[in-house]
C-alpha cells in the first residue's frame, strides 16, 4: 500500500532521499515536496562557479522537471509551509493542507545576519541560495566594490566568485586568520596570500561596527573606525539550524531538531533531515554526513534497520587555484605530536597531527593531491609508527640528493666581496687566513669581516672551509630553536627583506618544521615583528614570558612583585600615600626600595593584581615595566638643582628619558643612568646607556654591564644640550631594537657588531632622523600602560583562581 510523504524543502538531502527511496522503493511512497524556492533541487556547492562564472545554473541541477514527472513526485515549489497539524498528520502550506503518513524536515540552515545598523539596506545580501548568486553576479561588474563580512568558507567562494568578475572585493573577517576553524594559521597564511595575488583585500581581526548608507548599502565601518565603500554587502559569517516549524509544532529542538539514530524527531511520525538536524549534541554543515543521513533515513522508511553515525569529514575551498584540504583534529593538545613539511618557494604546507602513533588530522595547501589518501589513514585509524618517517610525503615516497654547499665559494675570484658593511673582499680573507686568521673571530679581528651587521657570517666561514680545508672546524650552527636551522640573524633579515609580517608568514616562508613554533622561537619572533612592523603586526601576548603576559614578576612562592613607576627615581607625598593604602588594603608582606630608585610590592596575590593596579593607577601610578624585555629604569642623582658638585639637571633629564623611553619593548630589558657629574653617583658608567653630564654637556656611553659580566660604557658621543641626548640615545635603542639578537643585553650585540657600526649609523643626521622617526612610530603604538589595560573588570577575572570561576560559573 502507498503511503503519503511529505518533505519539507528541495536542498540536497532531501534530493539524495528521493533518489534511494526511488531505487530501492519505487511504489512505496507518494511523495510531496515543498521548497520556499520556486525551484527543485540543486547542487548548492556549485553555486561557487556559478558565481564565478565557471558554470550556469542549468549545469548544477540534479534533478529536473522531468525527474520529478517521470517518479509522480508532486512539487509544491515556491510554496512555504505555514504549520504542521501533528495530530491530524497535516501539512498546511500556501496552496493548501496536504495530510502525511509519514514528514520529513529538511528546512536545512539559515545565515545569521549581524544584529548592526543597516542590516536591512537594499545591496545586503547572504549567501545561500540562487537569488543571493544571482544578486551577488548582477552586482559584480568591473570596478563595483563588494564587501564579504566572513572569512570562512562561504564567504571566501563569495569573494573569489566576485572578484573573477571585475568586483573590487574586500573580505572583513572577525579572527586573526582565515578559515579558523578549518585551517592552521600557516595554511591560512598561504590562503590569504592567494586571495592577495587575485586582488582580494583582507582585513582580519575586523569587527563590523554598522552598514552605511539612506537609500541603498554605501560603506561598511568596522570598530577600529577603517571604512570600505561598497555597492553590495555579502553576510557570510555563519548559519543556524531552520527551526521555527519544528518549534510551532512543539517537536524537542536544541540548537537543531533533535533526532535519534533514524533520524527520528520527539514524534515518531516526524523525521528530520540535513543542515537543521541536531543529533548527540551535534549539527551538520558538510554535505557528506547529510548524505549518510538520506541513505540511513530512506532505510528506516522503508522497514530496514539502520542507524546514523557521524564520521570523520574533510573540507575543500571551491576556489580555483586555491588548492587547500582539511580534516580531521588538528588542533594543539597535550600528548600530540605533529609532523610539517613546507616548501616556500613553490607555497606547498602539509601538517599531519599524531596521536597514539595514529594520524587525527591533516592540513594541506597548495598540493593536496594526496588529501584523499590521508583522510582514508584518519578514518581508518591504522597505528603508523612503522611508516612515521615517510608518512608526510603520501603514498609515494621519493628520496632525493644535496649539492657540495662550498662550490659555489671555491669558485668566486679573490676580489668578489664578502662584506658589504666593511668593504671586505674574498683576497682579503684568504691573506688574513695565510697570516693565521684561521677562525671566524681572528677574520673578524684583522678584517672586520661579518664584525657588523653579521649577515655575511655564513660566506665567511665558507672561505675559511675552503682555504683550510680539513683543517678548518666549522662552528657548530646554533639555530634560533628546534623549529628551524635559521639562526636569529637570518630569521630577522628574512623577516625585513621578504615584508613577513606574521607569524603564521615567517613560518611558511621560512620553512619551519613546526605547524606553531615553540616556547623558544616565538617570543623572538613575536619581538622581532612587533619591532619591524609595528603597525602591521599584533603584538601577541600568548608569545611572551609568563612574567609579561601578567604585568609582574612572579616570586618564587607563587606571588608577585608590583612596581609602579617613578620618573627618574622621583616620588611625592600622594603617590607614597597611594602605596602606603596599597599596602594596608592587600596585605603586602614586603616593601622594599629596588636598586633602580623604585619601591618593590613583593607578595602581591594574583588575584588581587587587577585592583592593586586600578588603586595605584587612580594615584597616577603607570607600570614600571619590571618584569618586562623593554626599558626598566632611568637612575638618577639630583644633579645641579641640589648637589653641589652638579653640572647639570640630571634628575630632569632622566625623567625626560624615562617618559620618552617607557613602553618600548626591546630584545633584553634595558637600563639607563644619568649622573650629574663624573662623581657618578647614579652608576651611569655600567648601565645600557649611561649619561655623565659635565660642564660641556652631555657624555653619553653605552654597552655597560653590571651584572653576571661587569663591564664599562664605551663612548658613544659628547653633546652640548638635552635634546641632543635625547635623540642620540633614541636612536640608539630603535638601532638596537632593529638588529639584535632577542635576549641579547645591548653590551652583547655591541660586541658582535662594533662600537664603529652603531656610530657610523646613530651619529649620521640622515640616518639617526630616520632611527628616531621609527621608533616614534613603535612608541605611537605601543606607548601604553598595561595596568591600565589589564584593571578592566573583564580583564580581571583572568586573574581569578580556578575555583572560583568555576564557583561564579555555577552560580
Amino acid at each position: 500500500m502507498t503511503q503519503r510523504l511529505v518533505i519539507i524543502g528541495a536542498g540536497m538531502a532531501s534530493g539524495r532521499l528521493i533518489e534511494h527511496l526511488r531505487d530501492t522503493a519505487p511504489n512505496a511512497w507518494h511523495i510531496t515536496l515543498f521548497n520556499t524556492e520556486p525551484r527543485g533541487n540543486y547542487n548548492r556547492l556549485m553555486l561557487s562557479p556559478v558565481l564565478s562564472g565557471e558554470k550556469t545554473y542549468t549545469e548544477i541541477v540534479t534533478h529536473d522537471d522531468a525527474f520529478y514527472a517521470t517518479h509522480g513526485i508532486d512539487c509544491r515549489f515556491g510554496e512555504s509551509v505555514t504549520r504542521i497539524d501533528r495530530t491530524a498528520k497535516v501539512v498546511h502550506g500556501a496552496g493548501g493542507p496536504v495530510p502525511y503518513d509519514r514528514l520529513v524536515i529538511a528546512t536545512g540552515s539559515a545565515p545569521f545576519i549581524l544584529p548592526v545598523p543597516g542590516k536591512d539596506l537594499p545591496g545586503v545580501v547572504t549567501y545561500r541560495d540562487l537569488e543571493d548568486t544571482n544578486a551577488m553576479i548582477a552586482a559584480s561588474r568591473p570596478g563595483a566594490r563588494a564587501v564579504v563580512i566572513g572569512g570562512g568558507l562561504l564567504g571566501l567562494e563569495a569573494a573569489a566568485g566576485m572578484a573573477a568578475r571585475g568586483a573590487d572585493v574586500t573580505v572583513v573577517h572577525l579572527m586573526g586568520h582565515l578559515m579558523e576553524r578549518q585551517l592552521d594559521p600557516a595554511a591560512s597564511y598561504l590562503l590569504q596570500k592567494d586571495l592577495e595575488r587575485r586582488g582580494i583585500r583582507v582585513h582580519c581581526r575586523g569587527a563590523t561596527k554598522a552598514i552605511l548608507g539612506t537609500d541603498h548599502v554605501e560603506a561598511v565601518l568596522l570598530e577600529d573606525g577603517t571604512v570600505y565603500g561598497a555597492d553590495l554587502v555579502c553576510m557570510a559569517v555563519g548559519i543556524r539550524p531552520e527551526v521555527r516549524l519544528a518549534n510551532d509544532a512543539q517537536l524537542e529542538v536544541g540548537r537543531g531538531i533533535v533526532v535519534d539514530a533514524q533520524l527520528t524527531t520527539s514524534d515518531p511520525a516526524i523525521f528530520a533531515l540535513g543542515e537543521c538536524v541536531e543529533f548527540d549534541s551535534q549539527l551538520f554543515g558538510l554535505v557528506a554526513p547529510l548524505y549518510d543521513q538520506a541513505k540511513v533515513l530512506a532505510g528506516v522508511l522503508n522497514g530496514r534497520v539502520a542507524a546514523f553515525a557521524p564520521v570523520q569529514t574533510a573540507t575543500k575551498l571551491k576556489v580555483t587555484g586555491c588548492d587547500l584540504f582539511s580534516a580531521g583534529d588538528f588542533a594543539e593538545a597535550p600528548g600530540r605530536e605533529e609532523i610539517v613539511f613546507r616548501d616556500p618557494a613553490r607555497g606547498i604546507y602539509k601538517r599531519l597531527v599524531i596521536a597514539d602513533d595514529r594520524l587525527i588530522g591533516a592540513v594541506m595547501y597548495g598540493d593536496t593531491a594526496d588529501g584523499n589518501w590521508f583522510f582514508q589513514q584518519i578514518k581508518e585509524g591504522a597505528n603508523i609508527s612503522a611508516r612515521r618517517e615517510t608518512l608526510i610525503f603520501g603514498p609515494a615516497f621519493e628520496g632525493g640528493a644535496q649539492s657540495d654547499p662550498l662550490a659555489a665559494v671555491a669558485a668566486l675570484p679573490p676580489e668578489a666581496e664578502i662584506c658589504g658593511c666593511n668593504g671586505v673582499c674574498k683576497g682579503q680573507i684568504v691573506r688574513a687566513i695565510g697570516e693565521g686568521a684561521t677562525d671566524l673571530g681572528l677574520v673578524r679581528a684583522r678584517t672586520k669581516a661579518s664584525a657588523s651587521c653579521g649577515t655575511c657570517t655564513g660566506l665567511v666561514e665558507q672561505v675559511l672551509a675552503t682555504t683550510l680545508g680539513d683543517a678548518f672546524a666549522r662552528p657548530a650552527a646554533q639555530p634560533m630553536c628546534k623549529c628551524t636551522s635559521l639562526t636569529h640573524e637570518e630569521v630577522r633579515r628574512l623577516i625585513k627583506a621578504n615584508a613577513l609580517k606574521s607569524m603564521a608568514a615567517v613560518m611558511q616562508e621560512l620553512g619551519w618544521n613546526s605547524s606553531c613554533g615553540c616556547a623558544t622561537c616565538r617570543p623572538a619572533l613575536n619581538f622581532y615583528l612587533l619591532a619591524d612592523w609595528p603597525l602591521d603586526y599584533c603584538d601577541d601576548g600568548q608569545s611572551r614570558f609568563v612574567n609579561e603576559r601578567l604585568h609582574a614578576n612572579i616570586q618564587k612562592d607563587g606571588s608577585f612583585s608590583v612596581v609602579p613607576r617613578m620618573w627618574g627615581g622621583v616620588t611625592n607625598a600622594a603617590e607614597l600615600r597611594a602605596i602606603a593604602d596599597a599596602v594596608d588594603k592587600y596585605d603586602v608582606p614586603m616593601v622594599k626600595v629596588t636598586g633602580g630608585q623604585r619601591i618593590d610590592l613583593l607578595g602581591v596575590r594574583k588575584e588581587d593584581l587587577p585592583a592593586i593596579w586600578a588603586d595605584l593607577n587612580a594615584a597616577g601610578l603607570v607600570s614600571g615595566h619590571a618584569y618586562s624585555k623593554g626599558l626598566r629604569t632611568v637612575k638618577t642623582c639630583v644633579g645641579s638643582e641640589f648637589c653641589r658638585f652638579g653640572t647639570q639637571d640630571s634628575t630632569g633629564l632622566g625623567v625626560r628619558l624615562e617618559q620618552r623611553l617607557w613602553g618600548s619593548w626591546t630584545p633584553h630589558k634595558v637600563k639607563l643612568a644619568v649622573s650629574g657629574c663624573p662623581r657618578n653617583c647614579a652608576e651611569a658608567t655600567c648601565k645600557d646607556v649611561g649619561i655623565i653630564c659635565v660642564d660641556s654637556g652631555y657624555q653619553i656611553g653605552v654597552g655597560g654591564a653590571a651584572g653576571m659580566d661587569l663591564k664599562e660604557t664605551e663612548r658613544l658621543a659628547a653633546v652640548a644640550t638635552e635634546d641632543e641626548a635625547i635623540a642620540l640615545t633614541a636612536a640608539f635603542i630603535q638601532l638596537y631594537r632593529e638588529n639584535a639578537r632577542y635576549l641579547d643585553r645591548p653590551y652583547k650585540w655591541l660586541k658582535k657588531v662594533g662600537l664603529d657600526w652603531v656610530k657610523d649609523r646613530v651619529l649620521d643626521p640622515e640616518i639617526r632622523a630616520g632611527l628616531i622617526e621609527r621608533f616614534d612610530l613603535s612608541q605611537s603604538v605601543y606607548q601604553k600602560d598595561p595596568w591600565a589595560e589589564r584593571a578592566t573588570p573583564e580583564a580581571a577575572r583572568r586573574f581569578h583562581p580556578l575555583a572560583t570561576l568555576m564557583q561564579e560559573a555555577a552560580e
